[in-house]
Parts: C-alpha cells; structure tokens; sequence
C-alpha cells in the first residue's frame, strides 16, 4: 500500500498596509504596528493547515533608502508581534523598480521560490495584499488573490484581484470559507 503525501496549500502575504500599517518605506522597528484582526486571522489560517509565508517588495533598499540591516530589524520587529513561528517563510526582494527582476511583485518570482523550497501546492493557495501588484503576482503563479482594503487598498482598483475585502479578518473569513472551514 503506498502512502501518498499531499503538498501544503500556502497563504502569501504582503507586509506593508496588508499585515502591518502602511510606513512610507519602513525603517524604523518602532513604527511596526500590526493591523487590527491580523494575529487571530493567521492563528486561524494556521489551524485550518496553511503554511503562511511572507512575499514583500523592500525596494528602499534598492533605492538607497534604507539598508538591508534597516529591514531586517523591521522584520524582526514584525515576528516579535506575532505569534512565535507562526510565519514558515519570509522572501524579500531589495529591487528597485527600474531594475529587471523575476522577484520583485508583480513578477511571480518569490511565490515560485517559496514554493519550489518549501514543496507548496498552489493551486490551493492564496495571495494576499494592498496593492494590484500583489494580485497579478498571485494571478501569475497560479494562486487565488484576495485584495485587502487596507494600507494602499483604500486606492487599488482591485480589478486583479479574485476577491476584494474591506480588512484582513475579511480576507480569511473568505478564504477558510472557500476551504469549507468555518
């Protein structure tokens, strides 16, 4: 008899104005303020058996305006506010928009990365952000988007996205409804 092992679905998640308030290129770990909803929306995402995985553009970086160090201690910052572990994955991409990347959103390149290093099945994920990037990001790996009316949402035309919701708690409410977990 063989045992057949089925791959984890993932959450991808945008940081700034989709977990985090909305800090014009975030440098300071002092100003990291997680969104109302968001640690109880991952505590049950996890439980419904999602691998949560953090997919952020950081193109501060990229455009000398803050360091790498900077952001680490940003991101830092954020695991310190939520739940120990709860996050499988963090992928960042330092690129600045003028440079050509495979990694920097909308390019699909650090979903594909996750994946491919954490054995994900994406045609049960999800993407979830405050911006059109995201979602065509999302579209392009072949994962469902939910676009957050939070942070840079309030202006996104949201015509990407699978699913529009006013607030993170409103994105997992349709997700684990979608998985039939209520």
């Amino acid at each position: 008899m063989s045992c057949v092992s089925q791959k984890p679905a993932a959450i991808f998640l945008d940081r700034d104005g989709t977990l985090m308030e909305e800090v014009h290129y975030c440098r300071d770990p002092e100003k990291v303020k997680i969104l109302p909803g968001v640690v109880e929306g991952l505590e049950n995402l996890r439980i419904a058996g999602y691998a949560l995985i953090l997919v952020t553009n950081q193109s501060g970086i990229g455009r000398g305006l803050f360091s790498e160090a900077e952001y680490r201690a940003v991101h830092a910052r954020l695991l310190e506010l939520l739940p120990p572990g709860i996050l499988r994955g963090a992928y960042f991409c330092p690129d600045a928009p003028d440079q050509p990347s495979q990694r920097r959103k909308p390019a699909p390149g650090m979903i594909l990365e996750a994946a491919s290093e954490l054995g994900l099945d994406l045609t049960r994920s999800w993407m979830v952000g405050d911006k059109d990037v995201d979602c065509r990001c999302g579209r392009s790996a072949g994962v469902r988007t939910v676009l957050v009316r939070t942070g840079h949402g309030k202006e996104a035309r949201g015509t990407e996205a699978d699913w529009v919701a006013k607030d993170f708690a409103s994105a997992v409410a349709h997700i684990l409804n979608e998985k039939g977990v209520r």
